[in-house]
């Protein structure tokens, strides 16, 4: 297979990871306890986290696991991950899901937070499969975008802002050199790909609380959001400025329940 240039995807995360980290959701509070079981029940020795970005999916597994290790090849994501001191043994490394560079059969768990679409499917699978004890457990997850806030208005005008997006994307070049793999098609690759003996698909619920801010500037921890940005389109532009007053009017300043579907695709070695 001809290697594949990520660069462009690199980029496309640099200069915003407090926006992501502060805005972004957590990984599910059940997702441990359903991988875990299905890795054989054992507190994991090794868990590893592909794809880390500012490390809020790795930092979750630091008092779940013995050890943890977030993969990242985007130095501003490390050093925001960094920058967060956490209970246990939890590293960060430079490396792409299909090298990262560990040893053959170390993890008990491998994971990939929103962001398997990134990646190269069948060399992340292959790379997930050597470095997972047999038994082991590779959990790819996606949320579904927007979250519901219950707030009907707030969740159309987020998706109206995205929809826009999309669409500059593509009109100003910002897609340009992009590498990308559509969600939809997670679960039928990770079932042909030869490297699992078991892959099903699961949706795990989680509430976290949220406002205008959040929802808003939820906005801004899109990379393809920021990429226009960095292009010099204007927020007014993209729709923004829109969005902040739709959620301002809908949602106000106090927080309320939002519910997040994330979807588990996973695969036992």
């Amino acid at each position: 297979m001809a290697e594949i240039d990520f660069s462009a995807n690199v980029e496309r995360f640099s200069g915003f990871a407090d926006l992501y980290d502060r805005y972004r959701p957590h990984p599910p509070v059940a997702l441990a306890d359903l991988l875990v079981r299905l890795s054989g029940g054992q507190v994991p020795e090794l868990v590893v986290d592909l794809g880390c970005g500012t490390g809020l999916s790795t930092r979750y597994w630091a008092d779940k696991a013995r050890h943890v290790v977030g993969i990242e090849p985007s130095a501003d994501m490390r050093r925001q991950a960094e920058s967060y001191t956490s209970p246990g043994d939890l590293s960060y490394r430079e490396g792409f899901s299909h090298a990262t560079g560990l040893a053959n059969a170390c993890a008990d768990i491998v994971t990939c937070s929103q962001a398997l679409h990134w990646m190269e499917p069948q060399g992340t699978f292959r790379e997930a499969a050597r470095i997972l004890r047999p038994g082991g457990v590779f959990a790819a997850y996606d949320y579904d975008w927007p979250p519901a806030t219950g707030h009907w208005r707030a969740d159309q005008a987020f998706q109206a802002t995205l929809n826009r997006a999309r669409q500059l994307q593509i009109e100003t070049g910002a897609e340009d050199g992009i590498q990308r793999w559509e969600k939809s098609g997670h679960l039928a690759r990770m079932r042909a790909s030869g490297c699992f003996r078991y892959v099903n698909e699961v949706v795990i619920h989680q509430i976290e609380p949220g406002n205008a801010e959040r929802l808003s500037r939820l906005m801004y921890s899109q990379g393809g959001i920021m990429s226009l940005l960095k292009k010099g389109v204007s927020a007014a532009e993209i729709g923004l400025d829109e969005l902040e007053r739709v959620c301002k009017e809908e949602l106000g300043d106090i927080s309320q329940n939002w519910y997040w579907s994330s979807r588990i695709r996973f695969g036992i070695k």
